[in-house]
């Protein structure tokens, strides 16, 4: 089973055990934005850094950044976000929205697990 680990911006990040890793927004994140209607899906090819806004998720009441969870090349986006970015509201944590070659498998030892996530959701509700 893979290991999914969290960031205190509200992404998920599964680590697929090959020196990638899947990047998507958590529940609680897609719950607070409401109804998704865009996401902006970066470059592949694109190099990304650790706390570097990334990419724009756009909800009928608000819009949000995501933000790098760690660095690394991002190697894949998930297109059927651009015709239909509410599949994130219909399991956001199912919908990935990048995949990314890691610089540094380090970085996820930064990330919070389950439990840490489950503490700072409980503390922002």
């Amino acid at each position: 089973m893979s290991q999914i680990k969290y960031s205190a911006e509200h992404e998920w990040v599964q680590d697929n055990g090959d020196g990638t890793v899947l990047i998507g927004i958590t529940d609680f994140a897609q719950q607070q934005l409401g109804d998704l209607v865009f996401v902006e899906l970066p470059e592949v090819g694109d190099s990304i850094s650790k706390g570097e806004e990334i990419s724009v998720i756009e909800s009928v009441k608000a819009a949000s950044d995501l933000f790098a969870p760690v660095d690394g090349t991002i190697v894949e986006v998930n297109e059927s976000l651009d015709d239909e970015p509410e599949l994130i509201n219909e399991d956001a944590m199912a919908n990935w929205i990048i995949k990314v070659e890691l610089s540094d498998a380090s970085d996820l030892d930064d990330l919070m697990d389950e439990d840490a996530y489950q503490a700072l959701t409980e503390e922002e509700a």
